[in-house]
């Protein structure tokens, strides 16, 4: 009799005693009576409202253009005929077409420096998982790196029996258009330093990796590469390579440290090289300043403003409920296993 009730006592499940197994620490337990609740709703409404303007007041003082060229860089023979998806297809693919392309943009309000240039892609997914995955950051990295490169980079691993590096689908697919800026026939320079992440060059690229066997294939996808340069200093390919979420996204291409002023005219030089016209998607040029909020962005301010609203109005609705049908605080009354059957 003893020696199983010593067994059983061994093989007990039950916990150790301590104040933190039966809950018996000491605890906030706040009752939010009516008052406390259109409080909180008044203080988060006085709050995320002013937000709210001062982000909406911030993204309207940044000054953007935004120029389509796409269609406008194709010459008309190639867009005005039944088969106009196929010939700008054919047109782009020409190595031997003229793809100079010059457009001119009027500055809206002064623009004071800096003044960041952009490229935007629409219909381009970069968040595909095959796309993604296409990549060996190892490689990019690690100059003794001699690792199977099929598994990640593939198509784009090998040329014969070298390594491609920078292996893998979004390298392939670097874009590739350039542009050149002048004001009255005085060049504007564009500063194309520093675009990059500086966690990017200094921890995911390689000063002693060097582009080899690049865009080298029978299928050319982008962009090529100076195999001079080191990857660490490759700025366009580590922006290229920071993949955007959405199909629709900006890419930083330089900046301009000069102020623009009103109504000024913005010669632009574009080399029409890259190929959206298979995806039917768009390419875009834009010039933005910036504000203490980044770039032209209404949705944070927006969201704030409806929050802030949306807490007004219930604390308004909690206030009335309260003077027109107030019901005294803690009345046992309410309990459900007090009321009759009807809810009375």
């Amino acid at each position: 009799m003893g020696e199983g009730a010593s067994s059983s006592s061994k093989k007990s499940r039950k916990p150790d005693y301590s104040r933190f197994t039966q809950q018996e620490l000491p605890a906030c337990k706040p009752i939010l009576t009516p008052q406390w609740v259109v409080t909180a709703f008044i203080f988060l409404g006085i709050v995320f409202i002013p937000i709210g303007l001062a982000s909406l007041s911030a993204s309207e003082k940044v000054v953007e253009i935004v120029h389509r060229y796409d269609e406008q860089c194709v010459p008309t023979n190639y867009t005005q005929s039944d088969l106009a998806y196929h010939d700008r297809i054919a047109f782009i693919k020409n190595n031997k077409s003229n793809k100079t392309c010059i457009v001119t943009l009027t500055v809206p309000k002064k623009m004071k420096h800096p003044i960041y240039v952009y490229y935007q892609l629409d219909n381009f997914y970069q968040n595909h998982r095959r796309y993604v995955k296409s990549r060996n950051d190892e490689q990019l990295r690690n100059p003794n790196f001699k690792g199977d490169l099929k598994k990640t980079c593939a198509p784009e691993d090998m040329n014969g029996n070298e390594p491609v590096i920078p292996c893998g689908l979004i390298a392939w697919s670097l874009f590739n258009d350039t542009y050149g800026f002048s004001i009255k026939n005085k060049g504007l320079p564009i500063n194309r330093k520093n675009i990059s992440w500086p966690s990017d060059k200094k921890h995911k690229f390689g000063s002693k990796v060097f582009p080899k066997n690049f865009q080298k294939g029978s299928l050319i996808g982008g962009g090529s590469l100076n195999e001079s340069i080191p990857m660490s200093e490759q700025e366009d390919l580590q922006v290229w390579l920071r993949t955007a979420a959405l199909p629709v996204f900006r890419k930083l291409y330089g900046k301009i440290e000069h102020d623009l002023e009103a109504n000024e005219i913005i010669t632009v030089v574009i080399q029409n090289n890259y190929n959206t016209y298979t995806s039917e998607g768009k390419k875009s040029l834009v010039l933005s300043t910036t504000t203490w909020i980044g770039g032209k962005n209404k949705f944070l301010g927006i969201a704030y403003l409806t929050v802030g609203g949306i807490c007004l109005f219930v604390a308004i609705i909690f206030i009335l409920m309260y003077v027109i049908k107030p019901r005294p605080f803690g009345d046992p009354a309410y309990l459900s296993w007090n009321l009759n059957p009807s809810g009375n």
